[in-house]
């Protein structure tokens, strides 16, 4: 048996499915045993359409917990990423574009279906996983060919994947439009910024940006979600307003005022009592993080 395991590690070195196992606390056998299982469903998107869910049944949900918090989380994703980042918001991603002279928004075609199997083999291959363990973690953490939203190793993994497309994207920016320019990523949303206006330059981003994306195995939606937003127009990241200082637009802070008005008159409300925490929750965030931001920024 002796002979046997140092032969398997020198075909296919790395570390291996008893490693796995011992860090995720399961025995080789339930990790060798566990057969993926989704339910999938439709959900509607906030700008229109269906957008499908793939979320494991509970027993593969329970392991892509156990493979996030011990095999994942420690590991480096690029700073200009911003969504699902542990100490990093949607606040964040916005407050980096307020004040700018052109802010370029672009989104990125099905994100989570376009990043493939293949490529999360590849990174735990990269990792230092071998070809066994690599193979039953991408079996684990992946769908039909892709990564699944739904699942909660998906966010995670879509950055990771994505350090060099990040890093790609931000290098461009900086080669085209100088180091003061600003790029960050929200999931499948990428946004640029200026401090300055040269529409020379803003069709150079948007020209590479697309086929930075395209080399990494992505495509962009080139008019219906490409937005050039100069500074005499509102500007929005990520629903957010950044012309002077982040906020939500001055229409839905009414709209809230309203709602809470009636709600605290015992009249009908449109949203629920959870949903109206949620958006508080948000004004919360949003007037915590961008004073912090001002503050770090006058320093």
């Amino acid at each position: 048996m002796g002979l046997f395991r140092w032969i398997s590690r020198r075909l296919d070195p790395g570390h291996n499915l008893e490693e796995l196992a011992s860090r995720l606390k399961v025995k080789p056998s339930e990790l060798q045993s566990l057969k993926p299982s989704y339910r999938s469903f439709f959900i509607k998107k906030r700008a229109g359409g269906l957008r499908t869910i793939e979320a494991p049944d509970d027993q593969l949900k329970r392991m892509q917990r156990l493979i996030l918090r011990r095999v994942l989380s420690g590991l480096k994703t690029h700073r200009c990423a911003f969504g699902f980042e542990r100490g990093r918001s949607i606040v964040g991603h916005a407050q980096h574009h307020c004040r700018q002279a052109v802010v370029i928004r672009l989104d990125i075609v099905g994100f989570f279906p376009a990043t493939s199997s293949a490529r999360i083999y590849n990174y735990f291959r990269f990792i230092g996983w071998n070809r066994r363990a690599s193979r039953l973690l991408t079996k684990l953490t992946t769908h039909n060919g892709h990564l699944p939203q739904g699942a909660p190793t998906s966010p995670r993994l879509s950055n990771l994947v994505n350090y060099r497309m990040d890093a790609r994207l931000e290098a461009m920016l900086w080669r085209v439009a100088g180091s003061d320019a600003r790029f960050t990523r929200y999931a499948d949303d990428l946004t640029f910024s200026l401090g300055y206006e040269h529409s020379e330059v803003v069709g150079e981003i948007i020209r590479k940006a697309s086929m930075i994306v395209r080399d990494e195995g992505y495509r962009l939606h080139r008019k219906k979600k490409t937005h050039t937003l100069r500074a005499h127009q509102r500007q929005t990241v990520a629903g957010l307003v950044v012309n002077e200082t982040v906020n939500l637009p001055r229409e839905t802070r009414r709209w809230l005022r309203a709602v809470e008005h009636r709600a605290l008159h015992d009249r009908a409300a449109t949203l629920s009592p959870t949903q109206r925490a949620g958006w508080r929750s948000l004004l919360n965030m949003i007037h915590t993080q961008r004073n912090v931001g001002s503050s770090a920024q006058a320093r």
